[in-house]
């Protein structure tokens, strides 16, 4: 059986990931892939480890039915070039702070989050990064859940026919 493993990658792990992680983990949930896409989340900074995603994004989590309480914030390792298949990014950021990291050979697995949404999309079609919601308000967080729904769907559909081939 063919599986997957991907992990999710903001600054600090307490926002955007989480936000990643929680919807991916519940879209995977309903197309019945649990066994096939193994799903993450880390920080490229070490400001948060340990400490669970930001209160803004779990309350705006759980206002569409995504449960982020139990994740907790860690950096990404060395060992996690090996580990995943992929490494999704949310901004251009985060892209060159793994890229100073990574092993030359395992690069190609380093990807924006926003590369997935579909182009009938019109709404998302054509941005390149995962706004960060984190100095601003409630309404950055609900942008973050509607990037990540769109994203992450069409995640889903590039990953599926390689699962089931």
């Amino acid at each position: 059986m063919k599986t997957v493993s991907i992990c999710f990658v903001c600054l600090g792990n307490i926002c955007r990931s989480p936000t990643a992680e929680g919807v991916m983990r519940h879209l995977v949930e309903q197309a019945n892939l649990a066994e096939r896409i193994l799903i993450d989340s880390a920080g490229t900074g070490d400001w948060h480890i340990g400490q669970p995603p930001d209160d803004r994004a779990q309350q705006a989590s759980r206002g569409r039915g995504y449960e982020l309480s139990a994740l907790r914030g860690r950096q990404i390792a060395a060992a996690d070039f090996e580990r995943f298949d992929l490494l999704i990014a949310m901004d251009d950021k985060n892209i060159a702070a793994l890229r100073e990291i990574c092993p030359p050979e395992q690069r190609d697995k380093i990807r924006l989050l926003m590369e997935f949404v579909p182009e009938t999309d019109a709404r998302w079609h054509g941005a390149r990064e995962v706004v960060d919601p984190y100095f601003g308000g409630a309404e950055g967080f609900e942008q973050v859940l509607d990037q990540c729904e769109a994203a992450c769907g069409g995640l889903i559909a590039v990953l599926r026919p390689q699962l089931i081939a």
